[in-house]
């Protein structure tokens, strides 16, 4: 391990000495006669020790202790000087001195004293490269727990739109829409990925709903209108106990986004922002793309009929100020469109 040291003394045969006894132990040193411009290289750059005279006509050596451990509270800093004085040492050693050697120097001290000081910095940093090793290697596994999470989430919401006959696609788009209207309403980066990653569960309930009645190519009647109403309910049940944010997020989806602002909705008839935030901005994604796509039962709508019915329905059906932002983003809307297209 290449160990360097920054030696700061007015005198030059001061630091000629002290680089020779440097030399001795394999320690490469950066001299300076002038104490500012050591401090300044110290600021710039990587050292491991520091060795400081204490008398010296601009700057003394315990004002350069005090610079330095104002950034650096490990390095170790040995002050040397040829005041004899226990008070000075105090001083210096208060000042975050580490070691306090007196001229002349003698070598044998300073290679032992030195020798003892560079053993703890390699121990320091060791534990240093331990410790982003540990690092790492937590956020590494952290990574694949978020990996397998999401990967769940998917597969869960998959698991609806099997059901109920609908594409991949149309929960990645979902998913798309509703983090592009919380972005643009000043949701936070975190809120942002929760609903991202929570809304293609919206329909997780349907799962619990005949076969029979999701893929019936008529309409329902009352009956079976009500049975249908029940999949927000049922989708809550199933969520509501984890402990994930992403799937508690995706607890309130279910419930909320068939409520309308109106509070003609279902299945609480909850009004206005009694409804979760997360809850009205999945119900515009889920409309939207549900209109602008081919079912069984019915051809998209061409877009800007879609655009005009959000636009009508604002205040009734939704929240107006989240359908103003989302028809205010028209061609992101189209990209994502675009790039999670029904094959």
């Amino acid at each position: 391990m290449n160990l360097n040291a920054l030696s700061i003394d007015d005198e030059k045969f001061n630091l000629l000495l002290i680089e020779a006894m440097c030399a001795e132990i394999g320690l490469q040193v950066h001299s300076f006669t002038d104490p500012r411009k050591g401090i300044e290289a110290f600021q710039r750059g990587l050292f491991d020790i520091v060795f400081v005279d204490y008398m010296m006509p601009s700057v003394d050596g315990i004002t350069v202790i005090e610079e330095i451990r104002k950034t650096a509270s490990d390095i170790p800093i040995v002050m040397i000087t040829a005041v004899d004085d226990n008070t000075l040492m105090l001083r210096a050693i208060e000042s975050g001195a580490t070691e306090f050697l007196r001229k002349p120097v003698n070598m044998p001290e300073f290679k032992a004293r030195t020798g003892n000081l560079l053993q703890l910095r390699k121990s320091q940093l060791l534990l240093k490269d331990r410790a982003k090793l540990l690092e790492e290697e937590v956020r590494k596994a952290t990574e694949k727990i978020l990996t397998r999470e999401h990967e769940t989430l998917v597969i869960l919401g998959r698991v609806a739109e099997y059901k109920d006959q609908e594409t991949g696609n149309h929960i990645a788009r979902v998913a798309h829409y509703s983090r592009l209207i919380a972005q643009k309403v000043g949701e936070s980066a975190e809120s942002q990925e929760i609903i991202f990653n929570a809304a293609p569960l919206h329909d997780i309930g349907k799962i619990g709903i005949s076969d029979f009645i999701l893929t019936k190519p008529e309409g329902l009647d009352a009956s079976e209108v009500n049975l249908m109403r029940k999949h927000p309910e049922i989708g809550y049940t199933i969520l509501k106990d984890s402990d994930s944010p992403f799937l508690q997020a995706g607890a309130i989806i279910s419930l909320t986004h068939h409520e309308r602002f109106d509070g003609r909705g279902y299945p609480n008839g909850l009004m206005g922002e009694d409804i979760h935030l997360y809850g009205r901005i999945v119900a515009i994604a889920d409309v939207f793309d549900a209109l602008f796509s081919k079912r069984p039962y019915k051809n998209p709508w061409p877009l800007e009929n879609i655009f005009e019915y959000l636009a009508n329905e604002k205040g009734k059906h939704f929240d107006p100020r989240l359908v103003e932002v989302f028809l205010q983003s028209k061609e992101e809307i189209r990209a994502i469109h675009a790039l999670f297209a029904d094959n």
